[in-house]
């Protein structure tokens, strides 16, 4: 489960309406623009849910994250990541830096080399700083966009390189319309799409990502999944741990088990034990022993 974006101050996002679904294709825009109660409110929240876990041990989720956003009209965005990782990392297993919803002004543009170098290290050494006491300090992760290029990919790809940050997360929502979404009445709409129709975009930055890092940073892949096959083809492109969102909008809970069920299936039918040995499988060739798993072409 990841809480998120979180901002500093509290602040309303952009005017409504903001959301459109794209029901024939199961897809979404939105351009909520980070509408947040603000750092100190989510911090109360998670405070209590952390204190009902300590007498209710079987209500902690898996893994829980905390996705932080900057403020619409912070002049300082690396005081405002820094901010929203001192009052909530400690709530938190891990913590994404948010610099590529398309939905906040001039966002997107701390993915640039140096931008994103600044901003990466100055909220590293504010973590670093911290105490974080026995349980040591929460990974630190960075989400792209689905719409950076190929120059954008290397100089993320050297950030991470150069600021040893823990992860990676393959990506936001696109501004393309790609697919059937181009034809659809909706998609018109300002904002960010998500489902079905951004899944062949998403793996393929995802697959471009673990090869420039050498499959040497974890990466958490969303976008586009609905089915155990989608989660399996992220997971071959190099994803370790895999997100969804808008197939969670659409099916509701009911999703998690079935796409469990069906990667489980998936992983088995290629001779995998673990998902772990499949991460990163389109890249290298199949081992001795193992059947050869379908080809996914460009994933």
């Amino acid at each position: 489960m990841e809480v998120g974006s979180v901002t500093p101050k509290p602040q309303p996002g952009n005017d409504k309406p903001r959301v459109f679904r794209l029901q024939e294709l199961k897809a979404i825009i939105n351009r909520y623009g980070f509408n947040s109660a603000g750092a100190d409110a989510v911090a109360h929240h998670l405070e209590t849910f952390w204190k009902r876990v300590e007498h209710h041990p079987d209500d902690k989720p898996g893994v829980l994250g905390v996705n932080l956003g900057k403020n619409k009209l912070s002049e300082d965005a690396a005081d405002d990541y820094a901010i929203g990782l001192m009052k909530l990392g400690k709530y938190a297993d891990f913590v994404v830096i948010n610099v590529s919803s398309p939905n906040t002004p001039g966002l997107r543009a701390l993915q640039g080399r140096k931008q994103l170098q600044d901003l990466v290290t100055f909220v590293k050494q504010t973590r670093d700083n911290l105490d974080w006491g026995p349980g040591g300090p929460p990974p630190l992760l960075v989400k792209i966009a689905p719409d950076v290029s190929d120059s954008d990919k290397a100089d993320i790809a050297a950030v991470v390189a150069a600021t040893q940050v823990d992860g990676l997360v393959v990506g936001n929502t696109t501004i393309s319309r790609p697919g059937a979404a181009a034809e659809h009445p909706r998609s018109i709409q300002a904002g960010g799409l998500s489902g079905p129709p951004l899944l062949q975009l998403s793996n393929q930055v995802l697959h471009d990502m673990y090869r420039l890092t050498g499959g040497k940073v974890p990466i958490i892949g969303c976008g586009g999944v609905s089915s155990g096959e989608d989660a399996y083809r992220k997971i071959r492109a190099g994803a370790s741990l895999v997100e969804l969102y808008t197939g969670l909008a659409y099916e509701g809970p009911a999703i998690v088990p079935a796409i469990k069920q069906q990667l489980a299936e998936c992983l088995q039918r290629d001779g995998y034990a673990s998902v772990a040995d499949a991460v990163g499988a389109d890249h290298r060739q199949p081992a001795a022993g193992l059947r050869r798993s379908r080809s996914w072409g460009r994933s």
